[in-house]
């Protein structure tokens, strides 16, 4: 079948690079936060202010970096981007060590990494579209998603156990040798990429900086997919942090039951990853994207009517069950989509523009979230983004575009490497 053909020995040491650094943030999940309020007595302003300080400085940090990944060779970069990820991370546990650990520390690794982040992840992507035959870029999208749900079902839990026996850094040195490890791993792909090239001047201009989202928003299909997700995203992220003050505050639910409503559901994740290859191949990608895209606006509104006790624990779990189910089937394609709708010498800065527009989405409604439960109640906030987002699917594109982005530059000529299967 389409989701078990090998992709050669070139995606696969990519895949095991990405799994080894999906594990570790999956150990690493909520690090900082928990490091601020049990070593630094941090209160919920500092906690508040570490999640949306931080990486809102680190999209700022990622913005010229576009341009400039953009014409160099993605793979050194992805490299690069590991060790720097390594090398922060791993100042926490030294400061702790030596008594030196501060809240301004916890800010500048939230920044430093969060535009790490954001470049490897724009270099990852346009690696993948020369590492893979553009056939492939779906099954190989699909690997990534599952081994990303997979990673966030088992890690938390391992995580939490982690801290609790050897104390409050122990994840986030797993964190750092997660990122030593994946840039091993990336070191290990062999083949020779050659420099991208551009037209003109060799220094990055100011304009080049928003190549990206001009890209999006010139393209209609691209530009209906990136409108929706801002919404989507935004609202379901923007969800969580009401959840908890709600199941762990009004509803009384154990820590336990709050960390199984959120765990046992990745596992949909693993389904929905695995049939994305299959039902495009059947039923075709504008259809999955309009209909899955639908689909995963419908459940949110169920989170409203969760009640105390074992009724209300399984209506959490069911309700996020069918969100996760939807957006890992949802996912592949669209990236699928975007890496085909996007030429070469623009995917960088179109990854990094979509990355930093979806951070900035999650902060604000997270935010504007926050202030409406403080208002009224979270239950009430809850309620609105789940009405709100379902009217998302109204941005989805209407008609199916047939017209894939030619590839532009060098990166053609690999496309096919020569031990893909």
């Amino acid at each position: 079948m389409a989701a078990r053909r090998s992709l050669g020995r070139q995606f696969g040491w990519l895949w095991m690079a990405y799994a080894v650094s999906a594990y570790g943030s999956g150990l690493g999940f909520g690090a900082l936060p928990l490091i601020a309020v049990l070593v630094l007595h941090a209160g919920p302003a500092q906690v508040s202010a570490l999640a949306a300080v931080g990486p809102a400085v680190g999209a700022l940090i990622a913005l010229p970096l576009g341009p400039w990944v953009e014409f160099r060779r993605k793979r050194p970069v992805m490299i690069a981007m590991d060790l720097v990820r390594f090398a922060v991370m791993l100042t926490i546990p030294v400061a702790y060590a030596f008594g030196r650990l501060s809240f301004f520390q916890l800010l500048v690794v939230s920044a430093v990494a969060a535009a790490a982040k954001i470049a490897f992840t724009a270099a990852g992507g346009a690696y993948l579209k020369t590492l893979v035959r553009p056939d492939d870029l779906l099954v190989a999208n699909a690997r990534f998603e599952s081994t990303t749900w997979s990673s966030i079902a088992v890690g938390p839990p391992l995580g939490g156990a982690a801290i609790g026996v050897f104390g409050p850094v122990t994840t986030i040195v797993a964190d750092a040798l997660s990122y030593l490890l994946s840039a091993l791993g990336i070191t290990a792909i062999r083949g020779r990429e050659e420099p991208p090239q551009r037209a003109g001047q060799s220094r990055v201009r100011a304009g080049e900086l928003l190549d990206g989202w001009r890209h999006l928003l010139s393209h209609p299909g691209l530009r209906a997919l990136y409108l929706n997700q801002l919404l989507v995203a935004g609202l379901i992220m923007a969800t969580e942090p009401l959840l908890a003050v709600l199941l762990l505050g009004e509803l009384g639910f154990p820590p336990w039951q709050y960390g199984l409503a959120f765990a046992a559901p990745c596992v949909g994740g693993l389904i929905g990853s695995r049939l994305a290859p299959r039902v495009v191949a059947r039923y075709g990608q504008h259809r999955i994207l309009r209909t899955v895209g639908t689909l995963r606006a419908v459940w949110l509104i169920g989170l409203a009517f969760v009640r105390p006790g074992v009724a209300g624990l399984a209506t959490v779990i069911a309700v996020e069950l069918a969100i996760i189910i939807s957006m890992s089937l949802y996912n592949p394609v669209l990236a699928t989509y975007r890496l085909q709708h996007t030429p070469n010498d623009r995917i960088v800065r179109t990854l990094s523009a979509w990355s930093i527009s979806g951070g900035a989405a999650i902060a604000i409604l997270s935010a504007l979230g926050g202030l409406l439960a403080s208002a009224t109640s979270p239950r009430t906030a809850i309620t609105l983004a789940g009405l709100l987002i379902l009217a998302s699917p109204l941005l989805l594109p209407r008609r199916p575009d047939p017209t894939p982005a030619p590839d532009i530059g060098p990166a053609t000529a690999h496309a096919q490497p020569a031990d893909a299967a």
